[in-house]
């Protein structure tokens, strides 16, 4: 978060967090470089290419479990909270957890982008900053605007330093510690 941001935030993380709680479920909120956001409820084609991400990492790591719709504490400091669209992290990594976890252990964020008017500043701008500077080694941007993955990693500094991207129907190295290849082919089908 920018300090200039940190010093306008709309409110506290602790007034957003007792926001967020006494929220409908059907509104996710997220706190994200100092201001409350409406991440907009998922549909068919998000959710059959959250499912395909799923089957894709049970089978190539068991031992691992993609989670959906996890609250993570992001940005520097952890001053933010984002929900992503998932997250992957050891079995049993989030047991006892509340509903905003501290990033450590987290081996990579997912989004998927929206159709909403806010995805761009939100998925490509804002959440590459925010789990970079809480050192989330990877995020895995599945970006339905322009039918590509992102995959950006090694953070440091607050920025990754690497995010090539890759059309639907490539192969996709997800680097360590995520170790996953993803045959995208199927994504094609979700495509607009």
């Amino acid at each position: 978060m920018t300090p200039s941001t940190a010093e306008h935030a709309q409110m506290t993380v602790e007034e957003f967090e007792q926001i967020a709680h006494h929220a409908p479920e059907t509104v996710r909120l997220e706190f994200i470089n100092g201001r409350l956001v409406v991440k907009a409820m998922p549909d068919g084609n998000h959710s059959e290419m959250l499912m395909w991400l799923v089957r894709q990492c049970m089978q190539q790591r068991p031992e691992l479990n993609l989670m959906p719709e996890r609250g993570v504490k992001a940005e520097a400091y952890r001053k933010g909270r984002a929900r992503a669209d998932a997250v992957l992290a050891p079995r049993r990594h989030f047991r006892g957890h509340g509903e905003w976890s501290d990033t450590e252990g987290i081996l990579m964020a997912v989004e998927i982008t929206s159709r909403d008017a806010d995805t761009n500043q939100r998925d490509r701008i804002d959440k590459p900053i925010g789990y970079a500077e809480a050192d989330i080694p990877v995020y895995l941007l599945i970006d339905r605007d322009d039918d590509t993955l992102t995959v950006y990693s090694e953070p440091k500094d607050g920025t990754y330093q690497q995010h090539p991207s890759y059309p639907f129907g490539a192969e996709v190295a997800l680097p360590d510690p995520v170790g996953i290849t993803l045959d995208t082919e199927e994504l094609k089908d979700y495509a607009s």
